[in-house]
């Protein structure tokens, strides 16, 4: 069985994909959405890590926004996906390469321990406002409070470099600038264009489900040998 591995962006929960999971899954594929929210970069990068592992075979895994930065990090993948999200390279984080647009940098509620939120009616155009209200309503009510220090995370390898790779500009998206997403997808094998906003996986879940679906018609995943490592 084909298995996805999908990774949220800050703010998120697994639970923002819940749709695309379940459609996945109806077109047969394997799902995992770790949880992140572990504190840092590497500690995020670790758990997605751990559920690639127990995979059989290296799976496609796509990151969201941060979750790029995340993907980044991880070995044994058998292509990557970055959706609207960060392509770190080296000495970079997400917010060295440009980060949150003036939009969503004013949906940021900063709070008493250093943590922050995002505003609810602010991050619902900024994040999902290309989506239907019902969804979106939903999609903002998931929304957590985030911890300090992800975004300055700096990823200790870069998988892009030496794994196939798809990016997606979303080119109405209003959290991260379009024009940094294309700057960014240059350091991928392909690139696609999308007009939507920030967050298909809310409005428009069978893009993302075409897409997985093409690439895993257009590869042969390698196995992993005895050792549990993917042979290159």
């Amino acid at each position: 069985m084909a298995a996805v591995v999908l990774v949220h962006g800050l703010y998120h929960r697994p639970e923002h994909f819940a749709e695309l999971a379940e459609r996945l899954r109806t077109a047969g594929m394997e799902v995992v959405v770790p949880e992140l929210h572990r504190g840092s970069l590497s500690a995020d990068t670790a758990a997605v890590q751990a559920a690639i592992e127990v995979l059989p075979e290296p799976p496609i895994v796509l990151g969201h926004s941060y979750g790029g930065s995340v993907i980044t990090g991880v070995r044994g993948a058998g292509h990557l996906v970055y959706l609207a999200a960060f392509v770190p390279d080296v000495g970079e984080s997400a917010a060295g390469l440009g980060g949150a647009s003036p939009q969503l940098r004013d949906a940021i509620v900063p709070e008493p321990d250093g943590s922050t939120s995002l505003h609810p009616g602010r991050a619902i155009d900024t994040l999902f406002g290309d989506g239907p209200e019902p969804l979106a309503a939903r999609a903002v009510g998931l929304l957590r409070t985030q911890a300090p220090g992800c975004g300055r995370g700096v990823p200790e390898r870069h998988s892009w470099k030496d794994t196939p790779s798809t990016y997606v500009v979303c080119a109405r998206d209003r959290a991260i600038d379009p024009g940094l997403q294309r700057r960014m997808a240059s350091r991928c094998t392909d690139v696609r264009e999308w007009q939507t906003g920030h967050s298909p996986f809310v409005g428009r879940p069978d893009l993302i489900v075409e897409l997985v679906l093409e690439l895993l018609a257009t590869r042969n995943p390698p196995r992993r040998n005895e050792a549990g490592t993917t042979p290159r």
